[in-house]
């Protein structure tokens, strides 16, 4: 019993040194990082003011209003949709 344990020990040691060290490791890994971080922070704005015209504003907010006029279903029907073509190339529609 106490050499299974200790096999299974000596087994699972290489498992623990593929662990992934936290934070970005490569140099492009740290520049997006760094992207990322400005972004969510808010540091360094567009210097290109983007607005939105009232018409687009409408559109969006009347695209939003009839989202609403669907019930969402308890279940979806999977064979109602049709069939999907998962792009393995021998199936057909």
């Amino acid at each position: 019993m106490k050499a299974a344990i200790v096999c299974l020990g000596l087994l699972a040691l290489p498992l623990t040194g593929h662990a992934i060290d936290a934070g970005p490791a490569s140099a492009q890994q740290q520049e997006t990082e760094g992207w990322l971080q400005l972004q969510g922070r808010n540091k360094v704005p567009s210097p290109k003011l983007q607005t939105v015209t009232p018409t687009e504003r409408e559109l969006a907010m009347q695209r939003w209003l009839k989202s609403y006029q669907h019930d969402i279903p308890q279940f979806f029907d999977q064979q109602q949709g049709g069939k999907v073509d998962s792009g393995s190339g021998g199936g057909t529609q």
